[in-house]
């Protein structure tokens, strides 16, 4: 297979410049015990900057509350302990010769009373409405709503401090921030809610106050997607001019870069346009657009019945002629850089015959 030159031209916008388009994207491991990242996390990270990655998001990382994840091995980003964790992950990583930056997240509902690692916080959420849509909490007060952007804009600051190239905030897959866009879980009648561009007003405080926090220079990326976990029919938008609006608010709060999550990063997002998510979002917010989805695979997702999802390389024709089109600015790879960490060594140089194809087993370890 020839591969272009596309995939592996530099990137560079007015706040961050990259090796290549190449982004490891954001999977939750678990391998943090007690919320703090450890040696092996660095290595794993290491290992794919090492391997050629421009740009590493890392897994989700809650944020200073205590209901924001789900796990007593998810790591967190506040406490010394974590924080220095992350610090010594940055290090190994830009020793390395590659960028990252922290995902900070907080999951809202799809935590449940009595998860770890603070079994009495109770879940929170806009409207006190779960994902599947039962009314079992009560709704975010405001004074709840401001702690919780005060708590992403010092998560924010303390990335900056402790040495990382930048932030993404996690406004995707019905976690807290995309459940206050999704109408079906924000049915607030205050400045919180109503129509689409004013249920971006939360992730917009969010945004406005971690830019203060950081200052001018530093990046913002803000994930979205249309589909949610356990139901990938779900939609924020179904047409360009719906997703114009979304999209307005929160370039000029001051994203930086959007990375748009899909499972299938080469369909169109909608009809009578080959644009993908990215392509179109690219398009209508003049900003840089990450784009994702099943790069190298041939199995949709995680699908535990299928030991091997490809051969590692699938889709690449296409994903380098969408690239020399401009139609998004980077790809986000998951699964393929798990199984294997020189994935884009091994793609730059022509040696896709070796590359390590997924299996489910890579999931086990944190290698």
């Amino acid at each position: 297979m020839s591969i272009s030159s596309a995939l592996f031209t530099p990137f560079t916008s007015d706040k961050l410049t990259l090796s290549n388009r190449i982004v490891m994207a954001p999977m939750t491991r678990g391998f943090s015990p007690e919320g703090v990242p450890g040696p092996e996390v660095a290595e794993y990270y290491r290992r794919r900057a090492a391997g050629g990655v421009g740009l590493i998001i890392t897994e989700g990382t809650g944020i200073n509350h205590p209901s924001s994840v789900s796990g007593e091995s998810i790591p967190l980003f506040y406490g010394d302990e974590s924080l220095q964790g992350w610090s010594n992950v940055v290090q190994a990583v830009h020793e390395a010769g590659g960028k990252i930056m922290p995902q900070l997240w907080h999951v809202g509902t799809a935590r449940r009373t009595g998860d770890l690692p603070h079994a009495e916080a109770e879940p929170v959420s806009p409207s006190g409405i779960s994902m599947a849509g039962e009314e079992n909490k009560e709704p975010l007060t405001e004074e709840g709503i401001k702690g919780l952007v005060q708590a992403f804009a010092q998560a924010a600051a303390d990335a900056k401090r402790i040495g990382f190239d930048g932030i993404e905030l996690h406004g995707a897959h019905g976690y807290l921030i995309d459940q206050f866009f999704w109408e079906h879980t924000n049915r607030r009648t205050d400045k919180y809610g109503g129509d689409l561009a004013d249920r971006t007003r939360f992730a917009v405080e969010v945004i406005e106050a971690c830019r203060e926090a950081v200052g001018p220079d530093f990046p913002i990326v803000l994930r979205f997607s249309q589909w949610k976990m356990g139901n990938y029919d779900a939609r924020l938008v179904e047409t360009p001019e719906q997703l114009e609006q979304f999209l307005a608010p929160l370039t000029a709060a001051g994203v930086d870069i959007f990375h748009c999550s899909t499972r299938r990063f080469w369909l169109p997002e909608f009809e009578g346009s080959e644009l993908n998510l990215a392509g179109w979002t690219q398009k209508l917010s003049g900003k840089p657009a990450i784009s994702v989805g099943s790069v190298g695979l041939e199995a949709e997702f995680v699908d535990r019945s299928t030991e091997n999802q490809g051969t590692g390389d699938a889709h690449l024709d296409q994903l380098n002629s969408m690239l020399e089109n401009n139609e998004f600015d980077l790809i986000a790879l998951g699964r393929v850089l798990l199984s294997d960490p020189e994935w884009p060594a091994k793609v730059r140089e022509g040696r896709q015959a070796e590359i390590i194809p997924f299996t489910t087993e890579v999931l086990k370890t944190l290698s």
